[in-house]
């Protein structure tokens, strides 16, 4: 992780002697009051940018599990409707599916929608088809003995995912549930189109006032790029804390 912050240090003098152009810090400088409240300003999209990609990857592994089941039934029926659920919202772009939620659903239900909670369930619905496939796969893995000895333990279907299959298939699934964690805080800078005051859209507005496109968006290149350090971190950090001991 030192070496990565490191090499972040290092990038922004390499490009400001790569080119001939004059290069404007000064907009985000923290030693002026200009610097500081420009930095003040972008840097407070964090707070949305984490709030929308933690609830959308909570709500989308609640709603992937649910969906993930009718694929593990031997009723054909379920598997179709597993299948149908998954290439349909697989297939559809997800700017796309956010700005029809935005200003379709409202419409269609007759309901009121703000930005936030639109972006909510546009990534949450996104990612589920997603989610799905990786408890499936999950699920899967965990051998036929361990369905066989919670049986024998007199365990319900249900009891059987609750207590055996989930727990273990939940260690096997970390990583990918880590990627597509890391997928849905990149997908969260789509927001922004529908007004959400995420990172993106304050560096969008900052750059409407300041008109130095390169030095923001250079800016918020490394904001994306510390933020997705760190969780990758994290997720390394928690896979070796609940990894099974090889001896």
């Amino acid at each position: 992780m030192s070496q990565k912050i490191i090499f972040i240090a290092l990038f922004l003098p390499f490009l400001q002697g790569c080119s001939g152009y004059d290069w404007g810090w000064y907009v985000l400088d923290p030693s002026t009051t200009q610097g500081q409240t420009n930095l003040r300003f972008l840097i407070s999209g964090f707070s949305d940018t984490i709030k929308i990609s933690l609830l959308s990857m909570v709500l989308a592994m609640l709603l992937g599990l649910l969906v993930a089941f009718p694929a593990l039934s031997h009723r054909r029926w379920l598997q179709w409707l597993n299948r149908v659920y998954v290439e349909v919202i697989r297939s559809i772009p997800v700017l796309v599916l956010l700005l029809w939620v935005y200003y379709g659903m409202p419409t269609l239900l007759d309901i009121s929608l703000n930005h936030f909670w639109a972006g909510v369930i546009a990534l949450t619905v996104a990612e589920s088809a997603f989610m799905a496939e990786v408890f499936r796969g999950g699920i899967q893995a965990i051998s036929q003995g361990q369905h066989e000895a919670a049986e024998s333990l007199g365990l319900n279907y249900w009891q059987k995912m609750r207590l055996i299959i989930l727990p273990q298939a939940f260690r096997q699934i970390l990583p990918p549930l880590g990627n597509q964690f890391v997928y849905i805080l990149k997908m969260s800078s789509l927001v922004s189109v529908i007004g959400l005051s995420d990172l993106t859209r304050r560096a969008n507005e900052l750059v409407v006032n300041e008109y130095l496109p390169l030095e923001i968006y250079t800016f918020l290149v490394i904001e994306y790029l510390l933020l997705i350090l760190l969780v990758s971190q994290a997720i390394r950090w928690l896979e070796k804390r609940i990894a099974i001991p090889s001896h």
